[in-house]
C-alpha cells in the first residue's frame, strides 16, 4: 500500500477537556489503514487583518503551509450560538486569504459537528459548509454527521463507548477515505 492520506483535522473548540478534541482522537484511531488524521492547532493563530497580507504573522504561514500539504480537512466542531465557533472561522479565513491564494482550494473535505445536545450542532455543521462550498472545498455529503450527547460518549480511555454511534462513525471514516481518493489531487 502506498503511503497513507494526510488527513488535517481541525477541531473548533480551543478548551483544554474539549469534547470536540476527544472525538477527534477517538476518530484517528476508527480510521481506516490508508487515512493518517493529524489534528491542526489553531488556537495560536492571531485574528485575521486584511492589512497583515503582505507581511503575515510567522504563524499564518505556518497554518497555510500545513493546510497546503495535507491531502485533505476534516473539521470537527461544537456549536456556539446555532453557528461555527470564531476560532474556527478565523482559521478558515486565515486560511483563504490572500485573495486568490486559498490553501483549502480543491481539498477535500468532511464535516462532524458534535454536541451535548440533542441536534448534534446541526447549526454549525450547515453554516460550516457554506463556508467551505465558497471556499472550492469538495465536502463529503453523505453520510451526514450530527454527534449528539457527546459528553457521555467516551469510555475511560477515550474511545467511543456506544457501539452504534463508533459503528457509524468508522462507516463515515471509510466513506471519507473513498470521498478523498475520488477528489484529492493525483
Amino acid at each position: 500500500m502506498s503511503n497513507p492520506r494526510d488527513v488535517a483535522v481541525l477541531v473548533g473548540s480551543l478548551r483544554k477537556d474539549s469534547l470536540n478534541l476527544k472525538l477527534a482522537k477517538a476518530l484517528a484511531e476508527l480510521a481506516p489503514s490508508q487515512l493518517k488524521l493529524e489534528v491542526v492547532g489553531i488556537g495560536q493563530l492571531s485574528h485575521y487583518n486584511q492589512d497583515d497580507d503582505a507581511n503575515p504573522p510567522a504563524e499564518w504561514v505556518a497554518f497555510r503551509d500545513r493546510i497546503r500539504r495535507a491531502d485533505a480537512v476534516l473539521f470537527v466542531t461544537p456549536e456556539y450560538n446555532r453557528s461555527v465557533p470564531g476560532v474556527l472561522k478565523n482559521a478558515i479565513d486565515i486560511g483563504s486569504r490572500p485573495y486568490g491564494q486559498s490553501a483549502w482550494d480543491g481539498k477535500p473535505g468532511g464535516v462532524i459537528s458534535a454536541s451535548p445536545g440533542n441536534i448534534g450542532g446541526f447549526g454549525a455543521n450547515h453554516h460550516l459548509r457554506q463556508s467551505l462550498v465558497f471556499l472550492n472545498i469538495p465536502v463529503l455529503q453523505q453520510p451526514e454527521a450530527y454527534i449528539s450527547g457527546v459528553d457521555k460518549l467516551f469510555d475511560e480511555k477515550g474511545g467511543i463507548a456506544n457501539d452504534s454511534t463508533r459503528g457509524f462513525l468508522s462507516k463515515y471514516m471509510a466513506t471519507f477515505a473513498t470521498w478523498i481518493e475520488r477528489n484529492a489531487a493525483k
